[in-house]
């Protein structure tokens, strides 16, 4: 054990270079899970803030809120709850009651909540279950934007969580497949062992060894990177309209105040506790394990590795790739490609959800990057570069081919990534964008808050649809309840006039208080059927069913009547003109007629162009921090493969030079090599991507809407948006990786060189 101990510590100290680029990968990813822990931590436990609309009253009484329902849990029944959209104000009853304690307040512009000049004692025995009682910090919970929010907290967490997800899956990819370059880089050293007397399980212990000495070093390091990023990754989160302004995280960078909160984000870290929180408890293990997992794949290798064999192929790629590779390489993509195939013949819509289009391209990507060393070469046979360097960059990447697949591989990952994840989110924006457009036939639109039409018939308005935002839920297979966004109206011809829904069965004329309009993603879609479901306040009801529109893109709701959505508020008004009347008088005479708060008449063409953005700024700005981490990595995996194969490369640059080969000549050669690489990635990665939005494009063909009785004109067009390839982002991420591996390699080169070999 000594002696292991003994030729580790002398190979990190004589050989550090090469294990740099798995310290630096390891320590990144240990600092950016850190950093996304801590912000984790922070949006499930975010500050209380101070209540701004009942400031000077003791308790505030608010309605319920959340619909709970009876489901069933296996043997069991249990509870479910949602909130609800639209709670039923303060019973009047409760607030007779309450005028009985002290003084009530009352907010008329938003009045579903009062303040109570009592104590919350008294208050709680008057209002018992029938409503909220709010003392202290939760006060602020009848504030306006209380559930905006909550609602950007909850965009926050699982914008971390995916990011810290990818950091993971990148960061186990770069540091396994830096210790397997590393381990194809000593093949005559543990040929020399081995034929010393080493036996196969000292090598792998000697490599362990050193990947646990990275891994702790490099998971300290960490740490403290990542508590000193959190508050920069939260000021970076608000600056890009990710969390809301008050969101801090503790940590040991740049001070952050807030009113509620006062230069308190930095102050904890001193403490012990600090230190042992689950974040970074959860980062430091991580990174651990990162490495000594990276490296025992390796090991297992570099066991096997034989004296003689060693000694004769160290100098020449042979077997690149060993079965064990092939077999989960191929199983993965069997495994990607299968998952695509069955998902399109379930449920192609389930492929244009954010879940899935995030995370199963992981699989064909891993998959290609375990496949690497078996792909270059096919692509680099495409290749033909001019005159004698051209030829000696092309043989050189094809005879050392573990040396261009470790290049090419986090290059792949990179391009299918920004080309997959960033692909898909605009083609999936694209094809809502198209079925909005589709569905629409008004010609104006009026938005605002609590509208409401004072004069009618509008002047040039051949028909005028007034609609709410509402939800309904529905207890489906008896053991989960399920929300559905829903739109309320009070003209179901209107709605007809001013639309074009997709419907496949029944005819929206048929809406009335009694019924509802469903879509296929229901359990229970059938023409006039009955359904029991809960309405936007809370309220059980049975409803029949008296149409049902096509699955689409996952954006075609519920439509009920407003004798079914409570207290929900008029938010937009739809208008078809009559023929001949000018849209600009008519929108003057909308406005004149419309009251309500931020009233605001728009062509119905830009209100798409408001209302269906490519791809909303919010996720453009997350998927971007994702690429920017993976991008961050591989330049981090580039630097070290291409530095590490400088290392020993000292007698082939020597031969070079003694050949007659100019200094020149050696650096096009070095560039060369590593544009050949890069753009043996980009071909694989950009491969990738074709499958994933292949997969992609043909859910969207399949989901296209038929044209059935009551569909309006265009309902069958289908959904020809077709796929976007972000090529913008695409080609600045292979920009970027060229850069950095022909920078890497020359300079590695010229820093290694002596007795003028290299450039």
């Amino acid at each position: 054990m000594l002696t292991t101990l003994t030729s580790a510590w002398a190979n990190l100290r004589t050989r550090w270079h090469l294990f740099a680029g798995a310290f630096v990968a390891v320590a990144l990813g240990v600092a950016l899970v850190a950093s996304m822990g801590l912000g984790l931590a922070a949006a499930a436990d975010p500050p209380a803030g101070k209540p701004q609309r009942f400031a000077a009253q003791p308790v505030v009484v608010m309605p319920r809120d959340t619909l709970t329902v009876e489901v069933d849990r296996g043997p069991h029944r249990a509870h479910a709850s949602k909130k609800i959209p639209h709670p039923q104000p303060v019973d009047k009853e409760i607030l007779r009651e309450l005028a009985e304690l002290g003084t009530v307040h009352r907010d008329h512009l938003a009045p579903d909540a009062v303040g109570v000049d009592a104590s919350a004692t008294a208050v709680r025995e008057v209002v018992g279950d029938r409503a909220q009682v709010l003392t202290g910090a939760a006060r602020r919970l009848a504030d306006p934007g209380a559930e905006r929010d909550a609602q950007a907290v909850v965009a926050v967490r699982a914008m971390l969580g995916t990011a810290g997800g990818v950091s993971a899956f990148v960061a186990v990819f770069v540091t396994a497949s830096t210790f397997a370059f590393v381990v194809a880089l000593r093949r005559r050293e543990f040929g020399l062992l081995r034929l010393a007397g080493a036996t196969p399980g000292r090598v792998r212990r000697q490599l362990i060894t050193e990947a646990l000495a990275v891994g702790v070093a490099a998971s300290a390091t960490g740490c403290a990177l990542g508590s000193w990023g959190a508050p920069l990754l939260a000021r970076a989160l608000i600056d890009n309209g990710i969390a809301p302004p008050w969101f801090t995280v503790s940590g040991t960078g740049t001070p952050q105040s807030t009113p509620w909160t006062p230069w308190t984000s930095w102050t904890s870290w001193t403490s012990w506790t600090y230190w042992v929180s689950w974040p970074f408890q959860l980062a430091f293990w991580t990174g651990l394990f990162v490495a000594v997992a990276g490296a025992w794949a390796a090991s297992r290798r570099a066991g096997r590795i034989g004296p003689v064999a060693a000694l004769r192929d160290a100098d020449m790629d042979t077997d690149v790739m060993p079965w064990s590779r092939r077999i989960v390489g191929a199983a993965l993509l069997t495994l990607g490609l299968g998952l695509t195939v069955h998902t399109l013949w379930a449920d192609p819509s389930a492929l244009l959800k954010r879940k899935t289009y995030t995370t199963q391209p992981m699989i064909l990507i891993t998959a290609a990057a375990a496949l690497a060393p078996l792909l270059v070469r096919p692509v680099l046979r495409l290749i033909r570069l001019p005159g004698a360097v051209g030829l000696l960059v092309r043989e050189n990447a094809a005879a050392s081919v573990r040396r261009t697949a470790a290049v090419a591989a986090p290059v792949l990952v990179t391009v299918a990534l920004a080309g997959s994840l960033m692909g898909s989110a605009e083609s999936v924006s694209a094809a809502k964008t198209q079925e909005a457009n589709e569905q629409t036939n008004a010609q104006l639109i009026a938005t605002g808050a609590d509208l409401s039409l004072a004069r009618q018939p509008v002047a040039g308005a051949a028909v005028v649809s007034p609609s709410a935002s509402s939800a309904v839920f529905v207890r489906e297979e008896g053991t989960a309840l399920v929300r559905s966004e829903a739109r309320a109206v009070s003209d179901p011809a209107a709605l007809a006039a001013t639309s074009r829904l997709p419907v496949v069965s029944g005819a929206i004329r048929h809406l009335d208080d009694r019924s509802i309009v469903v879509n296929e993603e229901w359990e229970h879609h059938r023409v006039g059927d009955r359904l029991t479901v809960w309405l936007g306040d809370g309220r059980r009801t049975r409803l029949r069913i008296a149409a049902v529109l096509a699955r689409g893109t996952g954006d075609n709701g519920a439509y009920v009547t407003m004798a079914n959505a409570g207290a929900a508020p008029v938010d937009r008004i739809d208008v078809r003109l009559t023929p001949g009347a000018s849209p600009a008088a008519v929108t003057d005479a909308l406005l004149a007629a419309t009251s309500g708060h931020d009233v605001r008449v728009r062509t119905a063409a830009a209100w798409l162009d408001a209302t269906h953005p490519r791809v909303k700024p919010q996720t453009r700005q997350g998927m971007l921090l994702l690429l920017g981490i993976a991008l961050t990595y591989t330049a981090i995996s580039l630097a070290g493969t291409q530095l590490m194969a400088a290392s020993v490369r000292d007698g082939e640059l020597r031969a070079l030079r003694r050949a007659g080969a100019t200094r020149a000549q050696v650096r096009w050669m070095l560039a060369g090599e590593a544009l050949v690489a890069v753009a043996a990635g980009t071909a694989l990665g950009l491969a990738v991507t074709a499958l994933n939005l292949g997969g992609l494009a043909a859910a969207l063909g399949l989901i296209s809407p038929e044209s059935g009785a009551g569909a309006g004109a265009g309902a069958g067009a289908g959904l020809d948006a077709g796929v976007v390839v972000p090529w913008g982002v695409v080609g600045s991420a292979v920009g970027v990786c060229a850069v950095v591996a022909v920078g890497a390699g020359v300079l590695g080169a010229g820093w290694r060189r002596r007795n003028g070999a290299g450039g």
